[in-house]
């Protein structure tokens, strides 16, 4: 039986998608094929038909949360202005307050990547570079432009992280506006 021109691409787009957004609320470790497929709304053989394996969605659902976060970052840089402040200013206010499942990649991935296998860590470090020399594009010609996107991201995914955890709001309040005032002084 053959499926309509598409179908198998906009089922495995569906399938990324609910992984990605079960890897950030959950953990790697937090839920297995069975989840990830109900969560579709597929069954654990139509996920086996686009993926051979849990670490295989993880890691395209990586790279494809990565690849979002470069996108959302360009979309910052074509506004103009003081973009990086402004892209700044949104990661430490709405980013931060969103449900972890739809959180930034790099803030919620980042840990569970550290302890994934070879092939996992190796696409995360290619889709980082290109979100670094994306933000790059931010400072410039300066010399250490690189230097100071890899700060700035570095900033900002942990600070979110902390003030994730930190179980209180206005510590929380009080490490974002921490996070801000260094980041923008990058």
């Amino acid at each position: 039986m053959s499926h309509p021109v598409g179908k198998k691409e906009q089922s495995r787009e569906k399938i990324l998608a609910s992984a990605g957004r079960g890897f950030r609320a959950q953990g790697f470790g937090g839920l297995g094929i069975d989840g990830l497929a109900k969560a579709a709304g597929v069954t654990s053989g139509a996920f086996y038909a686009h993926f051979k394996s849990k670490a295989d969605a993880f890691r395209e659902a990586v790279r494809l949360g990565m690849t979002d976060l470069a996108a959302g970052i360009r979309g910052f840089r074509d506004r103009g202005g003081d973009w990086v402040a402004a892209f700044v200013d949104f990661y430490m206010d709405d980013r931060r307050m969103v449900p972890l499942e739809d959180s930034c990649a790099l803030q919620s991935l980042t840990g569970e990547v550290a302890r994934a296998d070879e092939a996992t860590r190796a696409a995360y470090g290619a889709a980082l570079g290109d979100v670094i020399a994306v933000l790059a594009t931010g400072f410039g010609d300066a010399p250490d432009a690189r230097a100071r996107a890899i700060a700035v991201l570095a900033l900002v995914s942990g600070g979110v992280s902390m003030a994730r955890a930190a179980g209180d709001p206005a510590l929380a309040d009080e490490i974002a506006a921490a996070v801000r005032a260094a980041a923008h002084s990058v």
